[in-house]
């Protein structure tokens, strides 16, 4: 069976076992970024192996132009590819993320592998929480890994970078949602980039509200009755956040719904504020 966007800890639990089945512990703090691999070292689920968010889930900040892509831009395909070989990710394997933050940063991994066209990716609903929760065990024991042989495939994912944004500002053939908490959106409390605000004509959806109140992922039902009273039609929807990662979770909070297709705007935030030549909004949502 293939879980392509949330697998259960007791479904994890009942496969850990399989053959083809690949854990992936994806925990991050953007204000300490080594916390995650040092919670790995603590303390995993056995077998797990790790993404560090910079250095696997993330690319160089600076383009080939010169310009600030970002704080998490993505990585080059291939770069991507051969990290995921290097922890052991075949065509056929199974890939289940996690984290310990609602899925914040799986979700990463999640739209990543299906960028290059791997379709076998779950988050772990309820991250390490929830397999905790349900008796899973932890384990410090560091797996060794043998090299996967994953291969690029088409995308099953589309971006759109900041040129196409600013182009949608004036057609507004497409509807922005930014993934960050209502005060950023606002342009209050900004501390991570230089410039407070949103992109204008943005919607705000901050990620946590994809979750219930335990942490997972709230029903199907749920989500798509709330997301269709936000945009029209997820084919011409635009998921940004402050530099492309909680956009993923609104991503994959959309597949779940059963509403796919939207965009993600990879620089996002952090990108957009970089230049002053790019225009800025303040305050609520309209």
């Amino acid at each position: 069976m293939t879980y392509a966007t949330l697998i259960s800890a007791a479904d994890l639990a009942a496969h850990a076992s399989d053959d083809n089945l690949l854990i992936v512990d994806c925990r991050h703090d953007l204000t300490n970024p080594e916390a995650g691999l040092d919670a790995y070292r603590a303390g995993h689920i056995p077998n797990a192996r790790f993404a560090h968010l910079d250095q696997i889930l993330s690319g160089a900040k600076t383009g080939s132009d010169g310009k600030f892509k970002g704080r998490h831009p993505l990585p080059e395909r291939q770069d991507f590819v051969d990290a995921m070989r290097v922890i052991g990710v075949n065509a056929n394997t199974q890939v289940v993320a996690y984290d310990a933050q609602g899925g914040m940063y799986a979700a990463r991994l999640w739209w990543l592998l299906r960028w290059v066209g791997h379709v076998q990716v779950a988050v772990l609903d309820g991250g390490l929480q929830a397999w905790q929760a349900q008796g899973g065990a932890v384990t410090t024991e560091m797996p060794v890994a043998t090299r996967g042989d994953l291969q690029e495939q088409s995308s099953l994912v589309t971006a759109i970078d900041a040129e196409g944004v600013l182009d949608n500002i004036t057609s507004k053939a497409m509807t922005v949602v930014d993934a960050r908490a209502a005060d950023r959106y606002r342009g209050e409390n900004e501390t991570m980039d230089a410039v407070g605000g949103h992109i204008p004509g943005a919607k705000n959806r901050f990620f946590k509200d994809n979750l219930a109140a335990d942490g997972s992922f709230k029903s199907p039902e749920t989500l798509r009755a709330e997301w269709n009273a936000l945009i029209d039609n997820p084919q011409t929807a635009i998921m940004q956040c402050g530099s492309g990662v909680t956009a993923c979770h609104n991503l994959l909070a959309l597949e779940v719904a059963g509403l796919p297709g939207a965009k993600l705007y990879p620089g996002s935030w952090s990108e957009w504020s970089s230049d002053s030549t790019r225009p800025v909004a303040s305050g609520p949502q309209p």
